[in-house]
């Protein structure tokens, strides 16, 4: 059910202004703590009667602020934090972007040129609450009013319905509010927590970190090609999710409206929490962040042809590592793997990206996927075919002198989406070139 109330839109979209706002606000009134800048604190011992309760807070707080990804999802430990910091009344106030405004252009018989915007902005705000800590995040996206039509070029990029006709070499726009959840955790026994998350717009614990929030893939303003085989539940209109963990582990499980969103992009695409998942994390040192996940998405996607909506069993594992480099401030690398199974047919997808930066200011990023689709993926009159079709991306962005906060940028990328040759008549060839062109907006990076 696809809820249009201008009321309803209002108020999600005051509470995560709020939020933004408010950290936008205080971000130069609390100086950030300070230690090895790849570092996160080790875990705090959560048992009574060693520390005060207000410092065992602010300890927990900085050991787990830097390998929070999406949702409840984890990064390593030693990941850089890109944001606004502060505090106010007893809040942590963070506020986090990324902004593109980038010309693209696909080669090939289904190619296109375009200009827009790329975008999201993120607030969180968190405090202690009786043994716990309580917080709050709003994200929203521009993308409805900044990428025309059904989406920017993405050459081999499928998913969602636009005029009632699957996307396909498009990637879509985000949803304007991506996120408005809630989150609180607390200890349940010595070196063991419990944790709730959840929201209206929120994230289950399916998949590895969304590329919004990947390192790795912080410096690309391109979606992946298995974004909807890997992360694409990283925008869900209903979430519940329950879970425990150490200090090096996570077991959760989430209940969750499974189904895509339409292309009403300013809604909320409310439905049944029907869908189910569960994931494991485990990070065995502050430099890797390792998770495999399943769940069953009811009614996931639209059908073919106007038929019935589509359930998919979808199962991912994934890796995120980072190795110190020297003059280097940080190589981050992921790997990931995705499988959606669905009545008759099943697909796979396989992602390497990593990104390389050095002194905060030169960035060479690259990303290799192979997945497989089938021709109603793809919208070509080839039923459900099955195809392997394969992109190469790579490309350099140049940071520029930090002002109030904020990092401008230039950069430039190039791509090869590679086809079988069944698919030759289609594309115009087995292989496509892209260029993308951009400037780019992020906030300075937290020193922690």
């Amino acid at each position: 059910m696809s809820v249009h109330r201008g009321s309803v839109i209002a108020r999600a979209l005051g509470a995560a202004a709020l939020v933004w706002a408010t950290s936008v606000q205080v971000r130069a009134q609390a100086p950030a703590p300070h230690q090895h800048e790849h570092q996160a604190p080790a875990p705090q011992d959560d048992h009574a009667g060693h520390e005060s309760p207000q410092a065992a807070h602010e300890g927990h707080d900085m050991a787990t602020m830097a390998r929070e990804g999406s949702g409840t999802s984890w990064l390593p430990e030693a990941s850089p934090i890109y944001a606004w910091h502060g505090a106010r009344a007893g809040w942590q106030l963070m506020g986090h972007f990324n902004a593109f405004v980038q010309f693209l252009h696909e080669s090939g018989d289904r190619g296109a040129d375009q200009g827009g915007s790329i975008n999201w902005f993120m607030g969180m705000a968190q405090r202690p609450l009786s043994r716990g800590r309580l917080a709050f995040r709003g994200m929203l996206s521009l993308e409805p009013f900044t990428i025309p039509g059904c989406g920017y070029p993405d050459l081999l990029a499928s998913g969602e319905q636009c005029d009632g006709e699957p996307i396909h070499d498009r990637q879509h726009p985000h949803d304007l509010v991506m996120e408005l959840s809630a989150q609180y955790d607390a200890p349940l026994a010595r070196g063991l927590r419990w944790q709730v998350f959840g929201g209206p717009a929120a994230e289950p614990a399916l998949g590895p970190v969304a590329f919004p929030h990947r390192p790795s893939a912080m410096a690309n303003p391109i979606a992946p090609l298995s974004h909807h085989w890997l992360d694409a539940t990283h925008v869900a209109f209903g979430v519940v999710t329950a879970g425990v963990y150490g200090a090096r582990w996570k077991a959760e499980t989430s209940v969750f409206n499974g189904r895509e969103p339409d292309e009403h992009r300013t809604d909320f695409d409310f439905g049944a929490l029907d869908s189910m998942s569960a994931r494991l994390s485990y990070s065995p040192r502050p430099s890797l962040a390792l998770q495999v996940s399943g769940g069953r998405l009811a009614e996931a996607e639209a059908g073919e042809d106007g038929g019935p909506r589509v359930d998919v069993t979808r199962t991912t594992a994934s890796a995120i590592f980072h190795t110190g480099v020297p003059g280097a401030r940080l190589w981050t690398s992921t790997i990931a793997w995705g499988r959606n199974a669905e009545a008759g047919h099943a697909s796979n997808a396989f992602l390497v990206e990593s990104s390389l930066t050095l002194r905060d200011r030169d960035t060479w990023f690259g990303r290799f996927e192979a997945t497989g689709k089938t021709g109603h993926d793809l919208d070509l009159a080839l039923g459900e075919a099955a195809f392997t079709v394969s992109k190469l991306q790579g490309g350099y962005t140049r940071a520029f002198a930090v002002r109030r906060g904020v990092v401008p940028g230039v950069g430039g990328g190039l791509s090869a989406g590679i086809v079988p040759s069944e698919l030759v008549p289609a594309y115009g060839g087995r292989v496509n070139l892209g260029v993308a062109l951009f400037v780019t907006l992020r906030p300075a990076r937290v020193m922690m």
